[in-house]
């Protein structure tokens, strides 16, 4: 692909070629473009993590003071049902928050929240992890499609045992995937751009060094 414009000849001197060609660039193009494009893929990979995580690791926060509030009643000396409250949330369908007290075994004491009319089993390594570190955060997705922004803490006192505060993640995911829409979009467009202004940058470079060489 060429343009056909060319400047005749001056008196006295050669006609200089301002003919911008594309058929030799493709190769050269490629090497240049190649780191541009990887930086590009980076960032985007980095700019869509960092946001990604940033919306996954707020959406720990209301769980976060929920846990250490009934952590601290508990050990105070409050009953779990007291705590708890005796409001039920559909986990398949609320966005509402919600309380699980289990006793030092891992038994379920209380309870505000119902998968298919039980509370919801937590994997038992959860317990374990709590009692290390006296905290967990963690993705709790008891069935396919049913995903849980949850903290688990350890409370103490003569009856010691553990609380989980969680919250449906289904707005959190919704965001997950507008943010990975416009990532790809934004990835793309840079991709491409890059392309083409490499491809026009190198063919400015070549006429002008053919009409230097000319003159």
């Amino acid at each position: 692909m060429a343009s056909t414009h060319a400047t005749g000849a001056v008196a006295g001197r050669p006609a200089v070629d301002r003919t911008i060609s594309f058929g030799r660039l493709p190769l050269r193009v490629f090497l240049y473009w190649l780191p541009s494009a990887f930086a590009i893929t980076v960032l985007a990979g980095l700019l869509y993590g960092a946001v990604q995580q940033s919306f996954r690791q707020t959406a720990n926060d209301p769980q976060i003071q929920m846990a250490e509030d009934a952590a601290a009643q508990l050990e105070s000396g409050q009953g779990a049902l007291a705590v708890v409250g005796a409001a039920k949330v559909d986990m398949a369908r609320s966005l509402a928050p919600f309380l699980i007290v289990y006793d030092d075994a891992g038994n379920v004491l209380a309870s505000s929240v119902q998968l298919n009319g039980a509370t919801p089993d937590l994997p038992a390594g959860v317990f374990t992890s709590v009692l290390q570190g006296g905290e967990d955060r963690l993705s709790w997705q008891p069935q396919e499609g049913v995903r849980s922004a949850t903290v688990v803490a350890r409370y103490g006192g003569s009856k010691p045992g553990f609380v989980l505060a969680g919250r449906s993640l289904r707005e959190v995911e919704k965001r997950e995937d507008q943010l990975r829409l416009f990532a790809g979009i934004a990835w793309l467009g840079g991709i491409v751009g890059s392309l083409v202004l490499w491809a026009f940058a190198l063919a400015v470079i070549d006429r002008v060094t053919r009409s230097t060489t000319r003159e």
